[in-house]
């Protein structure tokens, strides 16, 4: 599309360059730890080089950015300030939308020059003709019931060639992104109570029911480096992710997160999670 894309985040750097890497963004564009006021202000700074700005966003930080932009675009499932800020609101929840709009803005600007063409081309020939300018020189005269067909013709194109959008489809493909190209295996074991095996699979029942009525524990993890309500999903994804964890609250004010996890998770999975989620975990109660 010859546009230049930024990345503008409140996430730290690492988690911003991990998303930047999975679509294939140069590192140079990349800016993190960025303030609501920070984001307006970068905004600011590409327009004052003489750029046409286009700002992406959903949230309540974005609405600086969004006003300040040339183009605003929202997130339909983004907050109601944000949608008030933007020029443009996308109607479902994917980014892809915005290529959408990009291509569907420049075929209605195509079509507008093509309606402008033939709206004028009649009127710059038949204009002078009717004018009588060439009668003289040439003999040429305008019949007004030709005139009045060349004026009909003309509309009926302009309104056409307007039409033609009504055909408007995208040309890329929605990519599906398949997650480490794993599958989970469950193997599932026939119990047969009323065979000489029945004790054997009594005891095989004892150690799933004692399984899963595991006793849990509720732990409190201090996290820093949360900015805003994205951080809060990422760490609340990285915690979901490890066996044996249950009920991931995460607080974003309170900059910890409330898990119940079993006898089998233990600190360092949990630290590791989050480190490798972008985040710092400075204690574990």
């Amino acid at each position: 599309l010859g546009i230049n894309i930024y990345m503008l985040t409140g996430d730290n750097k690492i988690t911003a360059k991990q998303i930047a890497k999975q679509i294939n963004l140069e590192e140079n564009n990349i800016i993190s730890d960025v303030l609501p006021q920070n984001k307006e202000a970068q905004i600011r700074q590409l327009q004052n080089q003489g750029q046409k700005v286009a700002m992406v966003g959903d949230g309540i930080n974005d609405a600086p950015a969004l006003a300040r932009a040339d183009v605003g675009i929202a997130i339909g499932a983004g907050t109601d300030i944000a949608i008030d800020s933007a020029d443009i609101i996308l109607m479902k929840n994917n980014l892809l939308d915005v290529v959408t709009a990009i291509k569907l803005s420049k075929a209605v600007i195509k079509n507008i020059r093509e309606n402008l063409f033939w709206a004028f081309i009649y009127n710059i020939i038949g204009i002078p003709i009717a004018m009588g300018l060439f009668y003289t020189a040439f003999g040429l005269k305008l019949n007004p019931m030709i005139g009045a067909i060349a004026m009909s013709f003309s509309s009926v194109f302009v309104v056409t060639n307007a039409l033609r959008l009504r055909f408007f489809q995208n040309n890329y493909q929605t990519a599906s992104i398949n997650k480490d190209n794993s599958s989970t295996a469950i193997n599932i074991q026939a119990i047969d109570l009323n065979t000489s095996k029945g004790d054997d699979n009594m005891g095989l029942l004892n150690n799933l029911f004692h399984k899963n009525n595991e006793k849990q524990t509720e732990k409190i993890i201090s996290i820093e480096g949360m900015m805003c309500q994205h951080c809060v999903k990422h760490a609340t994804e990285a915690l979901e992710k490890i066996d044996g964890v249950s009920d991931v609250k995460v607080s974003l004010e309170d900059k910890n997160a409330v898990i119940h996890v079993n006898q089998n998770v233990t600190d360092e999975q949990i630290t590791n999670a989050i480190v490798e989620a972008g985040y710092e975990v400075t204690a574990i109660k």
